[in-house]
């Protein structure tokens, strides 16, 4: 029998070495083509393109090779394009080359603690984002049968609106107003008031200037609500393009985190910035003006964005992406068209009324013309024990205000209750960027509603809420505890509260002299 050959690695190797050298000799790629067409002209950061006979709506194409844009049109011979970058750099003739991919953002951790425009690309200075994955900037919202119902709060810290207005996790409250009246200082200071409680926060900037979104960078980081928030900022005197594509960047960045079972807010300031850049794109390419001259689906590009705002069932996710859209009106016109397209789109909204805010009541939430349609199912079962009787207390009161101006004679129950309601609008003040937590927020709303405060000189309510809240912190952690697990008061808990609440504030219980 003749002897084998014994086995070798080494030679088995050198084999299948000669086998793939012999097989890329013989390979011959097959051809392919490139389908590349030329700018025919410009015009304010639109571009009409020919030689794109297969391009498809929505996809990213290069000009030039390095400068991005998008197809927004389709023609027989031309196309419309949305360039992302300034218009002078492109000049009739330039190169259009197809990517055949819709376009893209960088999403991912690697973008936590970052600023980036609407193209993920770095504004600040800690060198360029290693995202691992991208995702299209236009996605379908989930389908309703992927849908959980809201059933868990986010809490902005603000008073006012954890108490009357509550918002949920996964819920779309608008914010609107009339220009500095404080719309944005409620989201800042919802972003700040989610420290700790595994929120991630997107700050979506849309046509700001830039001295603003600077402001609230560095209220961002002052806080330390940098270290879970991402700002995506598509400044005022960027292109049109980047000021349309921000708040769709935003949320695709958002829904990463949604998908991995995180919660997520976000908020769009302002979408009238955002419905005027779509606006100036639609009339620069001829499209037929509607209302206030804006196009007819501006209805549809706003549903389509909010829509993707949910919480999602445990099986597909169980994260939840919650939205604050912000939209400025004008001479308080709530009818205008962007304000009423976006109020029936929301399940809410927050107003602030420029007559508060003039007074010094901050922040100017006009409670009577805000609501949540569905907060109020995930509030905490201790807000709506003391805060049944607030919105009916306070809504008399400021009726009963407006005859009190003219001097009418008023009978001791009219005076009691609006002494009562002063307190009522006192307590609900509150300083920008010091959110509340909500342990501090009950035992103080409980005082006001049991009228414990209207014994304290308005002048000194203030002091008196503060000393609560210092007693809250130092004595009842076993009531802040339960607070916090959404269960109901005991009888015993009540009163507890209420004897903490008598001690803290007895040094400031003294009537104020009515005849002086």
């Amino acid at each position: 029998m003749p002897e084998q050959t014994p086995y070798s690695w080494e030679s088995a190797v050198q084999g299948a070495i000669e086998q793939l050298a012999d097989a890329l000799k013989q390979y011959e790629p097959e051809p392919t083509t490139e389908e590349i067409g030329h700018v025919v002209r410009v015009s304010n950061g639109i571009a009409v393109a020919a030689g794109l006979r297969r391009v498809q709506l929505d996809e990213h194409v290069l000009v030039e090779g390095r400068r991005p844009g998008i197809v927004f049109g389709l023609g027989p011979e031309e196309v419309e394009l949305v360039l992302f970058d300034a218009p002078d750099l492109t000049g009739a003739g330039a190169e259009v080359k197809r990517t055949s991919e819709t376009f893209q953002v960088p999403v991912g951790e690697a973008l936590i603690g970052r600023v980036v425009d609407s193209l993920g690309r770095p504004l600040d200075d800690g060198g360029p984002v290693r995202s691992r994955e991208r995702r299209p900037a236009e996605r379908p919202a989930p389908p309703i049968m992927h849908r959980a119902p809201v059933t868990v709060p986010l809490q902005t810290g603000v008073k006012v609106v954890d108490t009357l207005i509550p918002i949920g996790r996964g819920q779309r409250e608008l914010i609107l107003g009339d220009r500095q009246t404080g719309k944005s200082a409620l989201a800042v200071d919802t972003v700040i008031n989610q420290a700790g409680k595994d929120v991630v926060c997107i700050y979506c900037a849309i046509g700001q200037r830039a001295s603003a979104v600077a402001k609230v960078i560095a209220s961002l980081r002052d806080s330390g609500a940098m270290d879970y928030t991402i700002v995506v900022v598509a400044h005022g005197d960027d292109t049109p393009g980047l000021q349309f594509m921000a708040p769709y960047a935003a949320t695709s960045m958002g829904e990463y985190f949604m998908e991995q079972g995180a919660d997520v807010l976000i908020i769009y300031d302002d979408l009238t910035k955002h419905a005027i850049a779509y606006r100036e794109l639609s009339l620069l390419m001829r499209r037929p003006p509607g209302r206030e001259a804006f196009p007819g689906d501006i209805f549809y590009i706003h549903s389509r964005l909010l829509e993707r705002s949910t919480h999602l069932r445990d099986e597909h996710g169980g994260g939840s992406l919650t939205a604050l859209p912000i939209v400025e009106t004008q001479a308080q016109q709530l009818s205008a068209y962007i304000p009423t397209n976006l109020i029936s789109i929301t399940d809410g909204q927050v107003y602030f009324s420029p007559n508060l805010f003039r007074k010094g009541i901050l922040p100017a939430v006009d409670v009577g013309k805000s609501v949540s349609r569905v907060g109020g199912k995930t509030q905490l079962r201790a807000y709506r024990d003391v805060s049944s009787d607030l919105r009916l207390s306070y809504s008399q009161f400021e009726e009963l205000e407006g005859f009190a101006r003219f001097g009418t004679r008023i009978d001791e129950e009219t005076r009691r209750t609006i002494e009562h309601g002063e307190r009522v609008r006192e307590i609900l003040k509150q300083k920008q960027n010091e959110p509340i937590p909500v342990e501090e927020q009950i035992p103080v709303l409980l005082a006001v509603k049991e009228g414990k405060l209207d014994e304290v000189p308005l002048n000194k309510v203030r002091d008196a809420e503060e000393a609560i809240r210092k007693a809250v912190r130092q004595q009842a952690g076993e009531i802040s505890d339960l607070i916090r697990s959404g269960k109901p008061f005991s009888d015993e808990n009540r009163e507890a509260i209420i004897r903490l609440i008598e001690k803290a504030i007895e040094p400031f219980a003294e009537r104020e002299d009515l005849s002086a």
